[in-house]
């Protein structure tokens, strides 16, 4: 598990190394320096012409540490600088007054300069304290560096992106790679930033463990090492041990939704899992995954006391229960819903159909509705405590009466109006994933476009039930299936291509991502 920070958070840990620890700030200066050369030495030649972009501000001040560097191991570099000399910290005027004594050639003015003549840009202008829209000269300044050929690295982060949620302002580099120290900031992981980013490369500057301790963040991602929180496999164990998982999903002769969501519960590891689906898909369920139960319901008789009583039984016999993948919007769908929900007594992943009846319902009542749409706090008491929602933006859109392009623009407060004053866990489902629970985020950032194709979500709410069959806790589970998702994704797009991406390869691909190291066996009765 990784820490993400935000922009005040970064210069805390910053202001903690130096003020605390006692590292001054041009030691960090020069270790963040160093590292970013280390990182282009590996992909520049001293063929290389390499104009280095440096600001008044820190960022700037890495940046002429950089070009320093770079001529002292031999490389062909020149500085331009933007802003006023009177405006430097005073790191970066003490290194300005190195690159004077070295004569390394400083422009100021880009009518004198000729980009073209440069093979490589680094992009030291602004850094991660950004929290305005670009201005000229800067605007200008970016423009050219975006219509440049070769190759450019930002320093920390694109100039012009925000480090606290990745928003352009105004304008910014589009960089090839972005070294940042320390740790990954927000604005790195959440688009557009992370699209303005390039490669992003994480670095150690010499900030101690300790500092980055002391200053806390509720903004975590994933990477593999975190595969190891799997629910562990007890040897002695039959399918009972490994949960009963009920998927509730597909209308009359759309089964597809319930195949996908019910096969990749199986492959994440649950027990035994029960498909409740009309009696029309019965026959092609029953041929592609014979492995599940089957039970059937008819939807113009769910008024019907037996078909009552048969649902009632199902839900309660199951351990965890899925509900909504392709169940539809009708009338029977949605005196589905109400029975189920009725019975539910453990977490349930609530997603797809089941998101937009609800949307639907509540935004019918005013008093269950205000500015934000439907009322968390009474959507969250209608489910049980820990149930994960799984909507994609324009369900959230509906659900929060919000447009998508709203929601795009501030993904991230979003998450603060879906939990608040609820005991729901939202993964909201977008290229980056954001799975929030009181007042914790995780950001995932598994996963690639080829999953951008249909049923990709219904293996998404198989894998989450999957692992809390196994008894993983709501929100873990929601961050782990999450992350596991999106890998398995990345290793059947690796494995094929993301052209030709679908669900079915990402189901296929997660007994490779899972694998443990020892071999598992166990006692069925």
């Amino acid at each position: 598990m990784k820490k993400l920070v935000n922009g005040a958070q970064m210069k805390a840990i910053d202001t903690y190394s130096m003020e605390k620890i006692g590292i001054p700030s041009l030691v960090l200066m020069e270790n963040a320096a160093t590292q970013t050369v280390q990182f282009l030495e590996r992909h520049i030649s001293k063929e290389d012409i390499i104009l280095v972009f440096c600001g008044p501000g820190n960022n700037g001040g890495d940046g002429l540490a950089i070009a320093r560097i770079l001529l002292n191991h031999g490389y062909q570099v020149d500085v331009f600088f933007a802003g006023e000399k009177e405006q430097m910290t005073p790191e970066t005027h003490q290194q300005m007054q190195m690159i004077e004594n070295l004569d390394i050639l400083v422009w100021n003015s880009l009518t004198e300069i000729k980009l073209s003549n440069y093979t490589v840009l680094v992009d030291a202008l602004l850094g991660i304290g950004l929290s305005y829209n670009l201005q000229d000269p800067y605007v200008e300044i970016v423009e050219e560096i975006n219509r440049h050929k070769g190759p450019v690295y930002a320093v920390d982060i694109p100039s012009g992106i925000a480090a606290d949620d990745g928003k352009v302002k105004g304008t910014a580099v589009k960089a090839d790679y972005t070294v940042t120290f320390g740790i990954a900031k927000i604005g790195h992981v959440l688009y557009p930033g992370a699209e303005y980013c390039g490669e992003l490369v994480v670095t150690d500057s010499g900030f101690p463990p300790v500092a980055v301790d002391a200053v806390s963040s509720n903004c975590v991602t994933y990477d593999k090492t975190d595969l190891d929180k799997l629910p562990k496999r007890k040897d002695y164990s039959n399918k009972g041990t490994f949960g009963k998982v009920l998927v509730i999903a597909g209308s009359e002769n759309m089964s597809g939704a319930a195949y996908l969501s019910a096969k990749a519960a199986y492959r994440t590891g649950a027990g035994l899992v029960e498909i409740l689906t009309p009696e029309a898909n019965r026959t092609i369920l029953q041929i592609q995954i014979p492995e599940a139960i089957l039970t059937s319901y008819d939807p113009e008789l769910l008024s019907e006391r037996s078909e009552k009583e048969k649902i009632k039984r199902t839900v309660e016999q199951a351990s965890h229960v899925i509900i909504g993948p392709g169940i539809g919007t009708s009338k029977a769908s949605h005196e589905l819903l109400d029975l189920v929900t009725l019975y539910l007594d453990a977490p349930v992943v609530f997603d797809a159909d089941a998101i937009n009846l609800t949307a639907a319902y509540y935004n019918t009542f005013p008093l269950m509705r205000n500015k934000s749409g439907v009322r968390i706090s009474e959507f969250s008491q209608s489910l049980p405590p820990g149930s994960i929602i799984t909507p994609h933006l324009k369900e959230l859109a509906r659900l929060l009466d919000r447009n998508v392009k709203e929601i795009q623009q501030d993904l991230l407060g979003t998450t603060n109006v879906c939990t608040y004053d609820s005991e729901l866990v939202f993964v909201v489902k977008d290229a980056r994933t954001i799975v929030a629970h009181e007042d914790q985020r995780y950001i995932n950032t598994s996963g690639n476009s080829g999953m951008s194709t249909g049923g990709t979500g219904d293996v998404l709410t198989g894998i989450l039930a999957g692992l809390l069959a196994q008894g993983m806790k709501p929100f873990e589970a929601a961050k782990l299936g999450v992350y596991i998702h999106g890998l398995a994704g990345d290793y059947a797009a690796k494995k094929g291509s993301p052209y030709s991406l679908m669900a079915s390869d990402v189901i296929e691909a997660l007994g490779q991502v899972m694998k443990v190291d020892s071999a598992i066996t166990s006692v069925d009765t």
